[in-house]
């Protein structure tokens, strides 16, 4: 019987952790990438979530080879960029990044890329990336100032969480909830099922 490969989570995200956890899987190890997350010259937003989804992979599995984790470990890791356009917007830290996202957002559709990356235990790259439609309700200005007050933005792409109160700015979304929320659920489990991972034999109780 093959060995079951043990799962390392590249980031530190407790958001992330959840959503894997919602589809009964408890990752062996977290380990943050920590990476420079800023565009290059041009690059779209697309291409940015695919490329920092890998860097993050990448980083994690050297860093997991230094720490003496088990060779025969899976490594995934995700990244979401929020844009308008061609315009990516920043994962808000300060109100007035946050202000800057929301306005902009506010009565206008804007896309949510969520791309994935896994490597296998002899590093071998699967991606996917998944786009999501969304529509924001125009703000009022004591709803955006509430929100911004909430501080429920820190951190978040394109200064919101959909997740939580502003789940109720949403007119309309085509794509993945999940996706917007951080990790798409069905890639994870296709992703994942790819590499023989046994998900369902979680769910049946079987992996300890």
């Amino acid at each position: 019987m093959a060995i079951r490969p043990e799962l390392i989570l590249a980031s530190a995200s407790p958001r992330r952790l959840a959503l894997l956890n919602q589809i009964g899987v408890e990752p062996d190890h977290l380990l943050a990438a920590d990476v420079d997350e800023t565009p290059e010259k041009g690059e779209l937003p697309r291409k940015l979530a695919t490329r920092l989804a890998e860097v993050k992979a990448i980083t994690v599995r050297n860093k997991a080879n230094l720490a003496g984790y088990s060779k025969n470990s899976l490594v995934l890791a995700a990244d979401t960029v929020v844009s308008v356009g061609r315009r990516i917007l920043p994962k808000a830290e300060t109100m007035e990044e946050a202000r800057y996202c929301l306005e902009l957002l506010s009565g206008r559709s804007h896309r949510v890329y969520t791309a994935l990356c896994l490597l296998s235990p002899s590093d071998v790259v699967k991606r996917r990336l998944v786009e999501t439609r969304i529509r924001f309700k125009r703000l009022s200005s004591a709803e955006l100032e509430a929100y911004l007050v909430s501080a429920e933005w820190r951190g978040k792409a394109g200064g919101y969480a959909i997740q939580g109160i502003a789940g109720s700015f949403v007119v309309k979304l085509n794509g993945s909830y999940h996706g917007v929320m951080g990790l798409p659920l069905y890639e994870t489990m296709s992703l994942l099922a790819s590499n023989r991972y046994p998900i369902t034999q979680n769910w049946r109780g079987e992996i300890k």
